[in-house]
């Protein structure tokens, strides 16, 4: 593969264990010894306990840093491939690894959280990206380094797989707007400020030091999550490792799928990988048809609120990619911008959607989610319209107007959609539904980043104003999707709809 994506990856039948739900009384009758550390109820109008404060603040630092290392190689690439003596094309690989890792296992580990507890899954991916970062950070070959970020992107894998789902059990259904409004804006803006980030570090150290950050800060993540994080209901279905390895082959090559065809492989190749992906995926279907709890959840996608809120994010996510791995070549090799005067000139999308992602998650709570997300989306497809139709010599303050624009309709988008999306699976299929989140989040900024280099290959110098172009088509259609919802069952409240699904 020749394109580096940006994040935009037991078998023993259990008995379900008491759970303590929000606001909902359970017997201890019967509890097992590793309950007496759950977080207690939340009062359904009261303020957050402290111990579901301390369980918001360990997610919300794991998601951080999962998402951050999503993207904040990009920019230390040159200097880590000189360091090692490694050639551009294989220093490729240092993101790569990262990324396929974490799409390739997102679902498998979603549905093992289902079985064993989400809670176990995200411990164990806390610790597991720490110490992957340690390993990073001493790598002295490329090869060394590629092996600890495939570690590293199993670790991230293992935290955005439930961070939602766990979210879920943090907040009482009338508030779990707020709560996922929060998941929405410490994403996004990681993903936005990465570049900067590691813009930062670099000019105080070595690219050594990008890694050994994450120490400290994943420590801290465990020492909160250990004792507070919720202990979740189970489901009673067994883990299915056949299918998890056919996940696995089936994302991977649809990911190197994409970068080669965007890089314009040997049509050969192209089809060879995406026939590999089509025929692993048919199996992987077959295998779980009928199951009670799919790896690959097809059954969720029946229910038409789930499948549209899936489709909106992997369109916006999208529009997402191609708008942050296209604009820094504008600046910069366009307008002439200094890599810092860049980072300032992207500021104001990652600080709006600060800003709107709180707001828009407390309206979803009183308002449609398709409703907030068909307006968030189409004013984002407008401010990416705008960027593309930039003046020749654009003032900084034009610059900035338009991608705050861009970040308000980024902003209001997440928090609905992701209510909305995790609201219409049930309570038992919290880790799957999570995993899809994840999932449409990579993929589609995984495709942006594919359609950026094809942009370039196929436009050259105005590469970018034809990525932008593009980008604005996908929130277009994303804001339609996210429309539809106001025609599908149970679109106001995001509550699973009644009937059976078979």
């Amino acid at each position: 593969m020749r394109v580096a994506f940006l994040a935009t990856l037991p078998s023993a039948r259990r008995a379900p264990r008491p759970v303590r739900r929000i606001g909902v009384p359970t017997s201890t009758s019967h509890a097992l010894s590793d309950q007496s550390s759950a977080a207690p109820p939340f009062p359904a109008d009261g303020p957050m306990s402290a111990a579901n404060r301390r369980a918001m603040a360990a997610i919300m630092l794991a998601v951080a840093l999962a998402t951050l290392d999503t993207a904040i190689a990009n920019t230390a690439l040159p200097a880590i491939a000189a360091d090692l003596h490694a050639a551009p094309a294989a220093s490729v690989w240092i993101i790569n690894a990262y990324q396929l890792a974490m799409v390739a296992t997102l679902l498998p580990l979603a549905a093992l959280g289902d079985i064993v507890g989400h809670r176990r899954i995200y411990i164990s991916g806390i610790a597991l990206f720490t110490l992957a970062s340690l390993a990073c950070s001493m790598a002295p070959t490329l090869p060394l380094l590629a092996a600890a970020r495939v570690v590293q992107g199993l670790g991230a894998s293992a935290i955005m797989s439930v961070n939602t789902a766990l979210i879920r059990y943090l907040y009482p259904p009338h508030r779990l707007g707020r709560g996922l409004g929060t998941n929405a804006l410490i994403v996004g803006v990681s993903f936005a400020v990465g570049p900067t980030v590691a813009s930062l570090i670099l000019s105080v150290a070595s690219w050594p030091w990008l890694f050994a950050v994450n120490v400290p800060l994943g420590l801290l993540a465990l020492s909160f999550a250990w004792p507070a994080l919720p202990h979740t209901e189970r489901g009673r279905h067994n883990f299915d490792r056949v299918a998890a390895l056919l996940n696995v082959i089936t994302f991977a090559a649809l990911i190197f799928t994409l970068g080669e065809a965007a890089q314009r492989a040997p049509t050969q190749l192209v089809l060879s990988a995406a026939a590999l992906a089509l025929v692993f995926g048919l199996l992987l279907i077959r295998r779980e048809a009928g199951h009670p709890a799919p790896m690959l959840p097809v059954d969720l996608f029946r229910r038409p609120v789930f499948a549209l809120s899936a489709v909106t994010a992997v369109c916006s996510f999208a529009a997402q990619g191609l708008a942050f791995v296209s604009l820094p070549f504008y600046f910069e090799d366009v307008l002439q911008r200094s890599q810092v005067e860049t980072g300032f000139l992207m500021t104001p999308w990652p600080v709006v959607v600060a800003l709107a992602a709180p707001l828009a998650g407390s309206l979803s709570d009183r308002y449609p989610p398709g409703l907030l997300g068909a307006i968030g989306l189409a004013v984002l497809s407008a401010g990416m319209a705008s960027l593309a139709l930039l003046p020749v010599h654009p003032h900084v303050l034009d610059i900035g107007i338009r991608m705050a624009i861009c970040g308000a309709g980024f902003g209001f988008f997440q928090s609905p959609n992701l209510k909305a999306l995790m609201a219409s699976a049930p309570p038992e299929r919290s880790g799957g539904a999570s995993g899809i989140v994840a999932t449409a989040r990579l993929i589609g900024q995984a495709t942006g980043a594919a359609l950026v280099a094809l942009s370039f290959s196929i436009a050259g110098r105005h590469g970018p104003t034809l990525a932008l172009g593009a980008g604005a088509f996908f929130a277009g259609a994303a804001s339609l999707a996210s429309g539809l919802r106001l025609l599908a069952p149970s679109h106001r409240s995001g509550q699973p709809v009644k009937a059976s699904m078979k």
